[in-house]
């Protein structure tokens, strides 16, 4: 038994045991059921939030005006935290994401019906013999569960007006289990569409995030589109929508079919950096589209600069979602490059070594590696590729460098911007294995660039 399930159970037991209801709900109940392992376990209790505190010695309050504990506890050895969270009614929701009040109620009942989705309000009794008398459905989550739909609680126009972030969290779970929307939740979800811009970018960030790294991605943004989400959300991937390829580079159609493509080779678990690059590495695509010229036959469809404007087109993108400073850079490094492997085979030692080493590499040649099999399926390059990274020992692409500035400086040079250029040769020379020593180096300067000037 996982140590979080463990920690649950000891919570509800030690809560009924004050003469409460308790019972694990939300998403560790329909895990349960749908075979998986939850990762995390909720408990619902008619305890009051001052009742769970003083019942526990070791709690946070999280969301106490909202009835949401924090009990931390050690099982096995290691910390376990679980979110506690007293039955309660909601009051309106004035600002699209959360209520303007609660009232706590001793009601299972009550408190299911004010969460999101049948599937998930669910409560189960850890304790109760057989699965029918484990499960409180009141919602009919269980048939929906059978059947693979998502489904609002109660009127879908009511639980999006309350919280505009369930929008994106049907799409997300609707791809995640592979599960289809319902009619009506969906209608109400192009419906409401619009209103997503009440959710911080932030939060639409993050729930993006999970649904490119939860497995099915594909399918996330087929429904975003469906839905007219993305319209709101990210109007620059809509643009990719019929932009036509070349057919000789880019069988499979246009830059949006070709980019959702890529988003199949997306595992679950992946890398938040790699998905982001995945799904953005043409972005700039439909703003740089020039037909094939009519005057010049055989001509065919181009994208110049279409790098360099996607990089643009994603820098504003990640600012508006406010990604970290590391995490922009990594992702538009893999932008910025995943053209640049068509050139591999004819780069210099000193070139190749250089973008060997790009910072998580790896994930450059995942990228290529998807790219190609979205479009032509060849991989040579991504085969040349992956053994040249594979095979340089990393002394070989980042050596201790022969020289520096202050050898320069010892030689006779006085520092100047021209420092860089005399560094980047030197270094240049040193990774195509012409140099061997600082005086080698030295050498190599002074030929290239003229001996320094003489002392005064």
């Amino acid at each position: 038994m996982p140590r979080t399930e463990t920690a649950a159970r000891k919570i509800v037991q030690t809560l009924r045991s004050a003469g409460h209801q308790a019972f694990f709900a939300g998403g560790c109940v329909r895990d349960l059921l749908l075979g998986k392992t939850p990762k995390d376990f909720d408990v619902a209790t008619s305890a009051t939030p001052d009742q769970i505190t003083a019942l526990f010695p070791r709690t946070l309050q999280v969301g106490a005006h909202f009835g949401v504990i924090l009990v931390q506890m050690d099982v096995e050895g290691e910390p376990t935290s679980t979110e506690v969270a007293t039955f309660r009614h909601d009051g309106a929701y004035s600002d699209g994401r959360r209520p303007d009040a609660v009232r706590f109620s001793t009601d299972p009942r009550e408190d299911v019906l004010r969460r999101d989705f049948t599937i998930n309000g669910m409560l189960l009794d850890p304790f109760a013999e057989g699965s029918d008398n484990a499960i409180l459905d009141f919602v009919g989550g269980r048939n929906d569960l059978a059947v693979k739909i998502i489904r609002t609680i109660g009127s879908p126009d009511t639980r999006f007006e309350e919280d505009k972030l369930r929008m994106l969290r049907a799409v997300r779970f609707a791809a995640r289990l592979s599960f289809a929307i319902d009619p009506n939740t969906a209608a109400a979800i192009t419906r409401h569409a619009a209103e997503i811009f009440q959710v911080s970018n932030e939060r639409i960030r993050d729930e993006l995030t999970l649904m490119l790294t939860e497995g099915n991605a594909h399918r996330a943004f087929e429904l975003l589109y469906q839905t007219g989400l993305l319209h709101h959300i990210l109007p620059e991937a809509e643009r990719m929508i019929g932009v036509q390829q070349p057919p000789q580079y880019h069988p499979e159609g246009d830059v949006w079919v070709h980019t959702l493509l890529l988003l199949d080779h997306l595992f679950a678990g992946a890398s938040p950096t790699l998905a982001w690059g995945m799904l953005l590495h043409d972005i700039g695509k439909p703003a740089t589209f020039q037909p094939p010229n009519p005057a010049k036959p055989g001509d065919r469809i181009r994208f110049n600069g279409h790098v360099e404007t996607g990089v643009r087109i994603a820098e504003s993108i990640l600012a508006r979602l406010r990604f970290s400073n590391d995490d922009t850079a990594q992702i538009l490094a893999l932008i910025q490059n995943h053209m640049r492997f068509g050139d591999i085979l004819h780069m210099k030692q000193s070139t190749l070594k250089r973008f060997l080493r790009l910072p998580h590499f790896e994930e450059h040649l995942a990228l290529h590696r998807a790219d190609c099999l979205s479009s032509h399926a060849r991989l040579e390059l991504y085969d040349f590729a992956k053994t040249q990274y594979e095979s340089h020992d990393p002394e070989q692409i980042r050596p201790t460098l022969l020289l520096t500035g202050r050898d320069l400086i010892a030689a006779g040079y006085r520092p100047s911007p021209q420092f860089k250029s005399m560094l980047e040769r030197a270094e240049d020379a040193q990774l195509e294995g012409i140099l061997h020593s600082l005086e080698d180096a030295i050498h190599l300067i002074i030929k290239e660039f003229g001996a320094p000037p003489p002392s005064r």
